[in-house]
């Protein structure tokens, strides 16, 4: 089983995502639009699990998800991965209490389960809006969506996915579990 970890933005920030992008889908060639249903914010990429590891990876996951309290984000800006110049992913920007910590849990949660392909890439949090198979300049895009600012939310909950390959890729939640309520200032 492919599996990752995910925080998924309540439905009305993704609809102030969509309505930003909405004018410039399809008017990029070479860029794919997933399915809206495929949004989430990925904290860590654990590969393919074996269906064994599976209860050990939930305990571990819970554990870890339990200790860190619930952060309040809200996406700032757009870009793209390797560069606006050379891009294969259009992404989001997230912006707000740091997940760095979060991430580095979930990950290290994961590999002590026995997850063993757990990513160990630096944590950028984004949300990918859209795909290229070969590079692309991407500039124009990123700059016409400047001054974006979205609306502040509070990550609750963090999700156990699982990633069904195919000519449409869909995504199954398999577990979730509540952060820590959030510390008051």
């Amino acid at each position: 089983m492919r599996l990752f970890a995910a925080l998924v933005p309540p439905d009305e920030v993704l609809d102030e995502l969509s309505h930003a992008i909405a004018p410039h889908v399809g008017q990029v060639p070479g860029l794919r639009w997933p399915d809206r249903a495929t949004w989430h914010i990925t904290l860590g990429f654990f590969g393919d699990v074996p269906e064994g590891v599976l209860p050990e990876l939930e305990t571990r996951l819970a554990r870890a998800v339990a200790r860190h309290p619930a952060p309040e984000l809200s996406f700032d800006r757009f870009g793209a991965f390797s560069s606006v110049r050379r891009a294969r992913v259009f992404w989001a920007g997230v912006t707000g209490d740091p997940m760095t910590r979060l991430a580095d849990s979930v990950k290290a949660g994961a590999r002590r389960a026995g997850a063993s392909q757990t990513d160990d890439k630096r944590f950028h949090p984004h949300l990918t809006l859209a795909r290229a198979k070969t590079e692309l300049d991407l500039r124009d895009l990123v700059e016409s969506l400047a001054g974006f600012s979205g609306s502040v939310w509070r990550a609750e909950h963090v999700h156990l996915v699982r990633s069904h390959a195919g000519p449409q890729v869909r995504y199954e939640s398999l577990a979730e579990w509540a952060l820590a309520p959030a510390e008051r200032g």
